[in-house]
Formats: structure tokens, sequence, C-alpha cells
């Protein structure tokens, strides 16, 4: 072995090991974890050389080293045979990310939260906004005598929220039929008897939840972001600490920067890692972390990304195979349902979309009737 091989291999050596305890690394230590045949005293040599070329540090003289920023984009670039990920996981992966049925917005969340387990870390997943997606229920929940909790479901599994103010008290038998009323006016059928006042409130809540709705889906500027997993991050002690812990869940919360991480990566079409001061420049106080992003796609165009967050002493080779696994499979899932479902899709205009191309359809706008629509569909069983 070259001695320029024998230096790398130490660096190697030591990163892993330091990604697995977190614990500066001295020459003994790494002696008794699988380099036997090197000395102590060769072992200080080359971490004294590698310290000089800028991959190695010490919090102080006499501590054992830790790997810098420079060192894990070397350990990252480092090419291996090595397969982190077991076949077994490998295939429990695959099988975990497999969906069917129409429920997009459902399968985003369950791909998020399937890698996060997976990984063990936070993750977040950008998604381009998809047509076709109707109301199917809403449900109203009294959060005090005049404040009303209004939850939208659609048909691809998206929740959506809304408040309403009222000036009558409204009891929770009131509220029912209040969404008996919206049923029919989805369906119609079962039409309910709700005396004037209720009859009001319940064309007035509709009206305004279908008009919001139809904002919420006509404007889209950025990404639909889907994110879990926030609690892997006590398991770290480096990021235990309440500042520390605040700055880096304001990283995942940064809507802006997540997007432009994101698009990023779409752009460039391929896996990107940012590591400690590439993230500091985006973001003070984020010189202890590391995102790393890879693009999915529909029919083969980058549409969305997969972030990971997590601390810069990650498993990268792992956490790498596990990324490229989900987002060859959750591609080619999508395709499949784009296709059996004939669904479309359309992603930001700050994109560079050409609108006209990919419009909100109006078929949809069609069917949300609003109070004055009403009474033309009484008696046709359709009204939405």
């Amino acid at each position: 072995m070259k001695k320029q091989e024998k230096e790398h291999l130490i660096l190697l050596g030591l990163i892993e090991l330091y990604i697995k305890n977190g614990k500066p690394i001295g020459s003994n230590t790494l002696k008794e974890s699988g380099f036997d045949d090197f000395s102590s005293a060769t072992i200080r040599n080359y971490f004294f050389k590698l310290e000089e070329h800028g991959y190695l540090t010490q919090q102080h003289a006499s501590g054992g080293r830790i790997p810098t920023d420079q060192a894990y984009k070397f350990y990252i670039n480092y090419p291996t045979s090595k397969e982190y990920l077991s076949r077994q996981k490998r295939k429990t992966l695959e099988k975990e990310l497999a969906f069917e049925d129409k429920e997009v917005v459902a399968y985003l969340n369950k791909v998020a939260e399937t890698l996060s387990e997976t990984s063990g870390f936070p993750i977040l997943l950008s998604a381009p906004r998809f047509d076709q997606d109707f109301i199917v229920d809403i449900k109203l929940l009294s959060l005090d005598p005049h404040r009303v909790l209004c939850i939208v479901l659609t048909s691809f599994g998206m929740v959506h929220t809304e408040i309403f103010y009222t000036s009558t008290k409204l009891s929770n038998f009131a509220l029912k039929r209040i969404e008996s009323y919206f049923y029919f006016r989805r369906t119609g059928l079962d039409k309910p008897s709700l005396d004037e006042e209720e009859l009001r409130l319940a064309e007035h809540f509709y009206s305004e939840i279908m008009l919001r709705h139809l904002a919420n889906h006509a404007t889209f500027v950025h990404d639909d972001i889907y994110k879990t997993g926030f609690t892997k991050l006590l398991q770290y002690p480096e990021l235990q600490e309440p500042g520390i812990l605040a700055s880096t869940l304001a990283l995942f919360e940064n809507a802006h920067l997540m997007n432009v991480l994101c698009e990023e990566a779409c752009k460039e079409n391929h896996l990107k890692t940012w590591i400690g001061e590439d993230l500091a420049q985006l973001l003070p106080g984020a010189e202890d972390l590391a995102i790393i992003v890879i693009p999915y796609s529909i029919r083969e165009k980058p549409v969305g990304a997969i972030a990971l967050l997590g601390p810069k002493r990650l498993g990268y080779k792992q956490v790498f195979e596990i990324l490229s696994l989900a987002s060859k499979t959750l591609s080619d899932t999508l395709t499949s349902l784009m296709f059996k479902h004939q669904m479309t899709y359309r992603v930001p205009q700050a994109k560079g979309i050409d609108m006209q191309h990919s419009p909100m359809h109006v078929e949809q706008t069609r069917h949300l009737l609003l109070g004055s629509d009403l009474h033309k569909n009484d008696n046709k069983g359709n009204a939405s």
C-alpha cells in the first residue's frame, strides 16, 4: 500500500469511527478499531499530516482529532464498492414505499415518515401540486363559543384547516346538522332540515370554504412541503442544547431556504450535499449541520426533492443509498399513478412553468357550486 493510500485509509477509518460514537479520536482508539497493523506513533504521524492538510482538527492540544468539513467532503466523494444498506433492508424499504391507490398526498406523507424511520433523521419532501383533487368531506369542530375549526379532506389525502368566527353559539348538534348540509351540497343527497339561522351560517360557511379551497389550489408559488421526524435529532448530544436545537429546527422551518436547496437539486438533477460552512453561509448558526437533497421525477422530469437534515457526523454513505433507492421508487410509483389514474400535476410558477399549458382545471371550478347555484341542482343528484 502506498503512503498516500495509507493516509486515506487512516482518514476514512477516523471519520467512520467519529460518525459512530461522536467522540474525538485518539491514535490508540483508532488502533484498537481495526488498525492493528499500524503503531500508535505511526497513526499520530498521519494525524499530524492530515491536520496540516486541513482534514482534521483538535478541540484542545491534548485531545483526539475530529473531521473537518473538508474531511467529510473527501469521505463523500471517495469511491467504494462497499454496500452500506443490506439487501434485506433494501427489500424492506422497497416494500414499504410501494403504493397503488389514488391518495397521492397521503402517499407522500407515508414516504416521508418511512424515510425518517429508516434513516433516523428528519425528512422534508417537496412536491408538485396534483390536479383533479376534490373535496370528499368537511368536518366542523367547536374551539370556543365563537370560533369553529373547519377540516377539509380531499380525494388525494390532503388535509386543509380553516377557522371561522361566528357571533352565534353553535351546539355540537347544530354543527352536525351543518356538516349534513355540506354533504347535501356536495352530493345532492339527504337534504337536512335546518332552522333559518343554521341555514344562513351553513350557506356562508360552505361558500367561504369553497372559495378558500379554490384560492389555495390556484395560488401555487412554492412546492408543497411535507416534513416529519424532528424528534430524531434528540438522539445526538451535540444538538440537545436548547439554542442549538432551536437553530437546527429553524433550518427545516425556513421554507424559502429549503425550497432553494430543493430547486437547486432538481435543476442539476442529482444528489447534493451541504455541510457545515456551506449551510452557515446561507443561514447563520448552521455550521454544525448537514443537509442532503435528492430529486425525484415524473416521466423522467424532476418535479420535487427529498431532503434529510442531521448533524455533520451522519452516516453519509448509508443515507445516500437510502435516498437513492427512495428517489427511484418514488419516481417510478408517481409515474405509474399519473398514468393509471389519468392524473396531472403542476410545478410552481416560480420555477418558470408555462401556466397556459398546466392551468388549474376549469372542470374543477365548475363543481364548486356556491349558495346561488344550489337550486339548479336540487334534483340532479350531483351537486358539489
